[in-house]
């Protein structure tokens, strides 16, 4: 958890407990959020009567206790889609007075108001991003806060009905709508001159690194002060700044943005294998040098280009895969916890996942900081799903969706991890009206990020016969969902429909942001799995022969609740569509997903004495092709290995580095014989981060004197032919 927030001067109240967020993320110095996390009040309100019967002032009777983050969409009211009310009570101390307060929310869902002591604070509409009050003037020695949310979809929600559907007389999105309190929620107590948010842009120069940040400032008071920013520049491994500046200015009350710059010598670049992040911290200092306010973010070192139709990482050419995933799970749902996001991303990093397109909207602050950390790219998106012409023409609609995306960008930004952004799935994108939200959102992203690419995800593509009906003539690169071998058609297509989009859109790069197999498509669970597989198995070998294609997608790790029930195989809402199912218990197409995947190619057999017996072992190892994907350069990889015997005991092992894995290179490692009558040998190829790239597993048995003795073959129910 990551509260993206800061102050200098903190009062800690006794009775609030302070929460320090995981994964290392540093904080300001001097600045910890006051958690309002942990017990609430909670109660319905089916009939929207709460702000009538005063809820706004006062607790009702009635409200049960249930701890936030929380959905309500968990456990008996599981099917509630409507009116709840989040309650909770919160004193205020002395230090807070003379200072500024603000009330945080990481998100709720879906259209919120909120109220302190009666007062409305305001509302906020959307599920997914942060966004603040400032309660300054409205705070009692007690305060009685409380937050009014409803979970309905509507045509001009975001997410909303999928009317590009209303043929299918069924017109939910395809997830579910865990209303709640489903993130953090804290205060912030600081001084009236604040730094609100920053800004980092890199360019690498040559060993060096140009870095400008923008800081955004404001002061809450009638007068203008006089100020410093000061801005240090962190090492990824830790030990003393690597560059500072300086500014002096007068801030003005109100907004003001301003920009220091600084280099960066000998910067360390972040990539897949090696994702360093640096730590920028900017602090602001009234004339006499008091610290006013502190803020630090993350940032990382890259270049990412498309050229020629390919990626480019750092300048070296990249194809990479990966998996979507929802944020739901039958014991969270929406409300999810660090645990349960270090588990998943832990479990799809050991499934190769290099880059990503965190579906469907803007993911929890443990998830960016996860993949800024574990060399993961990413593709984040606004929750617009199967939105037809008439809603993406929608003055409100595009409204709330220029909000959304500027909500996401803002919080967002300055993650190394991040290298596109998208604006819409399946869509009605290939009509006049869908094109022209594309152009009206491209344009407002490229204003606020002029840094990053911007594309939507495509399942329309295969079907247009002029290139220019479709908004991929726009976006930067295309983003392509195909489920030829289920729901597109036949898999025997795909190769002239890739033969198609090669031909309308010669200049594009293409990635495949979404393929795999649905439960319905098979008669069981079991074997739409295998189906699965198999889909798997060919499709990624014809992706890898088209170079064009810079990347696949996997549609999806785990099976998630939703009103679009996709049997045989669901389990009360779930659609079995996952390597995993809700529970994240692995289904066999796991296995063959984390295979076809690895980085490297590994091969090994046994070398023996003359007894048969074995005393060592010859391995091959190599990085993929150009013509498969994933492809990739592999630094500072190691191999490692061990031998065990029938009691488990390890009788030899060992390690060897490898600088770059390139064409096959051959290891050949020896250990003494054996009196065991079983051997295993496990090697591993290891990532830098500790990951494991590549397995492969040996067994040896002893074999006995003209095979298995006769009369044990015998036993009731083998035959044996004379």
């Amino acid at each position: 958890m990551r509260f993206p927030f800061h102050a200098a001067k903190i009062a800690l109240v006794a009775l609030i407990a302070c929460c320090f967020p995981p994964f290392g993320m540093p904080l300001a110095s001097g600045s910890t959020p006051i958690d309002l996390n942990g017990e609430w009040q909670f109660r319905l309100d089916p009939e929207k009567q709460g702000e009538q019967q005063s809820w706004t002032k006062q607790l009702p009777a009635g409200t049960e206790t249930v701890r936030v983050p929380h959905t309500w969409n968990i456990g008996k009211h599981d099917d509630f889609e409507g009116t709840a009310w989040y309650f909770k009570s919160f004193p205020t101390p002395a230090s807070f007075r003379g200072q500024h307060i603000e009330l945080h929310f990481g998100a709720t869902f879906y259209r919120s108001r909120v109220w302190l002591n009666g007062v409305a604070l305001g509302v906020h509409e959307g599920g997914h991003t942060a966004y603040f009050f400032d309660i300054t003037p409205h705070l009692q020695p007690v305060n009685f806060l409380a937050v009014e949310i409803n979970n309905q979809p509507t045509t001009q929600s975001i997410p909303g009905w999928a009317m590009k559907l209303h043929a299918s007389e069924n017109i939910w999105y395809d997830w579910w709508h865990y209303g709640g309190i489903v993130r953090d929620v804290w205060l912030s107590v600081g001084d009236a001159a604040m730094i609100r948010r920053q800004e980092i842009r890199t360019k690498v120069a040559g060993a060096a690194a140009e870095v400008s940040d923008t800081v955004f400032l404001e002061n809450h008071s009638t007068k203008p002060l006089a100020t410093k920013l000061l801005v240090k520049a962190w090492p990824p491994n830790g030990g003393a700044a690597v560059a500072m500046a300086d500014k002096t200015l007068t801030l003005a009350p109100g907004s003001q943005v301003t920009a220091l710059t600084f280099r960066i010598e000998r910067a360390t670049l972040w990539d897949l294998d090696h994702p360093n992040v640096y730590r920028l911290e900017v602090d602001l200092f009234d004339a006499r040098g008091n610290p006013l306010d502190s803020l630090t973010d993350n940032f990382g070192v890259r270049t990412v280009e498309i050229r020629d139709r390919k990626l480019f990482l750092n300048g070296e050419p990249v194809r990479l895969s990966g998996m979507a995933r929802h944020e739901d799970s039958p014991w969270e749902g929406l409300a999810e916890s660090v645990g349960t996001i270090k588990h998943d991303y832990d479990d799809m990093k050991n499934l190769q996942m290099t880059l990503t397109r965190p579906v469907h909207y803007p993911q929890h602050p443990a998830i960016l900081d996860y993949c800024d950390r574990n060399g993961i790219l990413l593709i984040p998106e606004i929750p617009m799903w199967q939105f037809s012409e008439k809603q993406m023409t929608d003055p409100m609609v595009i409204a709330l969706a220029k909000q959304m995306m500027r909500e996401m960008i803002e919080q967002d930004y300055n993650h190394p991890s991040i290298f596109a952004w998208s604006t819409c799935n399946e869509s009605a994108t290939d009509t006049p009206g869908g094109r022209a939200y594309f152009r009206t959102m491209y344009d407002f992203i490229k204003h606020l990020d002029p840094e990053r690419y911007v594309s939507y995800a495509d399942d329309r593509i295969a079907f247009v016969e002029n290139p220019a009906d479709d908004a991929a003539s726009i976006a930067d690169f295309i983003m392509w969902n195909q489920y030829f071998g289920s729901w597109h058609g036949p898999a025997e297509l795909l190769p002239s429909i890739m033969e198609k989009i090669n031909r309308n859109y010669p200049n594009k790069m293409v990635i495949v942001s979404e393929f795999g197999v649905a439960g319905l498509f098979a008669p069981t669970s079991r074997d739409a799995d295998k189906l699965r597989a198999s889909i798997f198995r060919e499709q990624m070998a014809q992706f890898g022969k088209e170079d064009w294609i810079a990347g696949a997608l996997m549609w999806c790790y785990q099976d998630y609740k939703s009103h679009r029930n996709l049997w045989p195989g669901y389990t009360e809402g779930y659609v079995d569509h996952g390597v995993v199912d809700e529970n994240r218990q692995r289904r066999p197409s796991y296995k063959v997903w984390q295979e076809l995947n690895s980085p490297a190619h590994l091969c090994a057999e046994w070398q023996y004495d003359a007894q048969r017996r074995p005393v060592g072992f010859r391995a091959s190892i190599s990085r993929r092709g150009p013509d498969e994907i994933p492809s990739y350069t592999l630094r500072d990889y190691r191999l490692g290995w061990e031998v065990r015997d029938n009691d488990n005991t390890r009788l030899a092992g060992g390690a060897v580095s490898l600088q770059e894995i390139g064409p096959p290179q051959l290891i050949v490692s020896t250990w003494p014989a054996s009196a065991s009558k079983s051997l295993r040998l496990t090697l591993k190829v290891y990532r830098p981060t500790g990951f494991v790239a590549a397995e492969k597993t040996l067994d040896w048995w002893e074999a006995r004197s003209g095979g298995l003795n006769i009369e044990e073959m015998k036993r009731q129910g083998i035959s044996i032919p004379e």
